[in-house]
């Protein structure tokens, strides 16, 4: 039988057993199936299952083992290493379990496998309801939540794992698991951080906190302006509430009526705070940003559900991304990150980020997998570009941006923010007692390394063997 005809028999054996659509190479509908945020993914597996329900997760998890295919399973496709795909392999596609159900007197939400934030956004606003999700509304829950989940609100909420409460998997043996505080701890522990490596999430349960107000501010200076501006930034998240959040953003500066004709097009330096409050507190707390007399500005009261389609990244972009804990930010690390600024891709959607830390997200440490949440700030070059001529220049970037700031890294990064790069790296996001920790609980949810695709916690070996 050949390739061809095999990979068809395969699809067809699928069909048979899945009320979702099954995808193989020849059909109609494939390429969008696989289509993904980062362009320049060019995966192309056998298959592509729309699982509708954890048994049909079950079924493409026994289906993959059964014939040897690479797993991959796939929500919101955001990951930048191309994680949501499988060359020559099957791709559980979770997008059909995207359920939201608000419980608004117990304060919680239970979202399925293949949500975006977007949908929990919308569905907790109404009851003045949120919780820490990530800073693009098409972003999938599963993936972020599990791999951390840094957001706008997580100095005063904590990361997205943090407000997690339990999670229902699928694991290797096909069987479904339910991961709590009471529930297999072991597990819930290793998924607060651990990422996809120990089975499928097929629904999660976070805690919610009232959000009754909130306000955002957006301020454009020219690049010239950024040290002084980056320095106004750092005092006031080392000074001001845990309400605030945002970041400093170098960015192509957009037509927008807010911004400058002068600027449009350019390479502009941009700070967003956010703020769980109204208008008149931000205003208040971002006084001295004011006074060094912003190009443009946009500052308002609005529902956080809203900010968080506003930022969106727009698809079918080049991407690549890396990031470093920084332990501190002195004046020679403020210059030296707004200079770098200046290789990046413009114009383009590219990003160049500082953000801050500390406050809930500090008070984690220790607590989950996750290494080194004490760190202050997280430089975070985002690379999105169209051209593939311009691959080798935005890659250049973002190596140098890690490489410019590491005299000032915690030597740990923030693994959702960034794409494969080697086992050293996935092992300093963690730390190494974590990530031999990880290791044990890996060995007894998935001792064959069947969920290898985000980036890999490889079981323990039994006591007793080497080589």
């Amino acid at each position: 039988m050949s390739d061809a005809s095999w990979d068809q028999a395969l699809v067809r054996e699928l069909r048979g057993r899945m009320s979702g659509a099954v995808f193989g190479r020849e059909d109609a509908g494939y390429e969008g199936a696989r289509e993904l945020f980062n362009s320049a993914i060019e995966v192309e597996p056998k298959l592509i299952a729309q699982c509708r329900t954890p048994e049909e997760v079950a079924i493409g998890v026994a289906f993959a083992q059964r014939n040897a295919l690479e797993l991959a399973v796939r929500s919101g496709g955001h990951s930048v290493a191309g994680a949501s795909l499988s060359a020559d392999g099957i791709v559980l596609d979770m997008r059909p379990m995207d359920e939201v159900a608000v419980d608004p007197d117990a304060r919680t939400v239970t979202v399925g496998g293949g949500a975006l934030w977007r949908d929990v956004d919308r569905a907790t606003q109404p009851h003045g309801l949120a919780t820490t999700g990530g800073r693009v509304s098409t972003t999938g829950v599963a993936g972020l939540a599990l791999g951390g989940g840094s957001g706008w609100l997580e100095r005063k909420l904590g990361l997205s794992c943090d407000n997690l409460l339990s999670v229902d998997l699928i694991i290797a043996d096909g069987s479904p698991v339910t991961a709590s505080e009471h529930n297999n701890p072991d597990l819930f522990w290793a998924l607060h951080g651990g990422g996809g490596n120990f089975g499928v999430a097929t629904s999660l349960t976070f805690r919610l906190h009232p959000l009754p107000e909130f306000s955002a501010a957006l301020l454009l200076w020219a690049p010239e302006d950024g040290p002084e501006v980056v320095r106004a930034f750092r005092e006031l998240m080392t000074e001001g509430p845990e309400e605030l959040g945002g970041g400093v953003i170098y960015l192509t500066a957009p037509q927008e009526d807010f911004v400058p004709e002068r600027l449009v097009g350019s390479l502009a330096c941009a700070v967003l705070i956010t703020c769980m409050g109204p208008e008149t507190d931000l205003r208040e707390q971002i006084a001295d940003l004011l006074a060094l007399r912003p190009a443009g500005s946009l500052i308002m009261e609005l529902p956080y559900a809203e900010l968080q389609c506003m930022l969106d990244d727009p698809p079918g972009y080049r991407n690549y991304w890396s990031a470093e804990y920084l332990h501190g930010m002195p004046d020679q690390a403020v210059q030296l990150f707004c200079d770098l600024a200046h290789e990046m891709v413009i114009p383009s959607p590219s990003q160049h980020v500082l953000l801050p830390w500390g406050g809930a997200v500090a008070r984690g440490e220790g607590v989950w997998p996750m290494s080194n949440r004490s760190a202050p700030w997280v430089v975070h070059p985002l690379g999105l570009w169209e051209d593939s001529a311009d691959d080798g220049r935005a890659r250049h970037w973002a190596h140098a941006v890690r490489e410019g700031m590491r005299p000032y890294s915690t030597g740990a990064t923030y693994l959702n923010f960034i794409g494969d790069e080697g086992e050293r790296r996935v092992v300093a996001g963690f730390g190494e007692e974590n990530y031999q920790a990880l290791t044990r609980v890996k060995a007894q949810y998935d001792p064959d390394n069947i969920f290898h695709r985000w980036h890999n916690v490889r079981p323990a070996r039994p006591v007793g063997l080497s080589g």
